[in-house]
């Protein structure tokens, strides 16, 4: 299948072992790309890996630990996607979860941690990739960053306060990005996640008031509380898709935008 057009293409994906990282590189792969990924926790990193490999057995597939906030680490990283592959077309960076506080209760090091932590686990990998990518668009005229984000950015919620304003920060780091590297014709994107089934959500099923209500009829009943439009989570392979289309070619005319995917959660203009 070649309908992304990004056969023959480099990609790389941070925190790519479980989620929206993991059914992007997934998605990838199915369309004949190279795919590079990392994530922190190796054990999870090597059994995705493996399964990754048992479905697509002829795959050029990278894994390779790596923690995003390790400056030298994502250096090396890198090194290894030029080396294994040449240099990367494509950048996706996907890594961190929300934080639960409020302002009252959200202690310095807490904010310090959130905020370096969004921040940094994209400027590090940008950094890093940087260079390979505009070489590549130096030669087919076209490469990607997309940046994962949350609905948070646009619409905050005042329990998960470090983590609105740090994914507002974000959206506005995207844009700015989208200016500087254009004359590189290296374009940068994102997309603005709502309520994405994921090991979190799983978690939270397990430990539900009413152990007789299923996983479907759990997520309606919070999509319900939500006012979702949708009536339902989304799935991280939805989340992936608008990724996939922002990296490819077939947005070749986009730089510095979000693709909202929320189920219509948004509310803002």
């Amino acid at each position: 299948m070649t309908a992304f057009q990004v056969q023959d293409t480099v990609a790389v994906v941070t925190g790519g072992s479980s989620g929206i990282g993991l059914a992007t590189v997934e998605l990838l792969l199915e369309h004949g790309a190279a795919v590079a990924f990392c994530g922190r926790n190796v054990e999870r990193l090597r059994g995705a890996e493996a399964r990754l490999r048992a479905s697509h057995p002829q795959a050029r597939l990278l894994a390779a630990p790596c923690d995003v906030l390790d400056p030298a680490q994502v250096q090396a990283f890198a090194r290894q996607v030029q080396d294994a592959f040449g240099a990367a077309d494509m950048l996706v960076n996907n890594a961190g979860q929300g934080r639960v506080s409020t302002f009252a209760d959200t202690t310095d090091e807490a904010w310090s941690q959130e905020l370096h932590l969004k921040f940094f686990s994209v400027i590090h990998p940008t950094r890093a990739f940087l260079p390979q990518l505009a070489q590549q668009a130096r030669q087919t005229g076209d490469a990607a960053i997309v940046c994962v984000n949350s609905l948070l950015a646009a619409q905050p919620e005042p329990h998960m306060v470090a983590t609105s304003a740090a994914r507002a920060g974000l959206k506005n780091l995207v844009r700015s990005l989208a200016t500087e590297f254009a004359p590189q014709h290296v374009r940068v994107n994102g997309i603005l996640v709502g309520l994405i089934e994921s090991g979190q959500w799983r978690r939270r099923f397990e430990a539900r008031e009413d152990q007789t209500q299923d996983w479907a009829a759990w997520t309606g009943a919070l999509a319900a509380r939500k006012s979702i439009p949708l009536a339902r989570l989304g799935l991280p392979r939805e989340a992936a898709q608008a990724i996939a289309f922002l990296a490819s070619p077939l947005s070749s005319y986009t730089t510095g935008s979000h693709i909202d995917v929320s189920g219509g959660l948004s509310r803002y203009a």
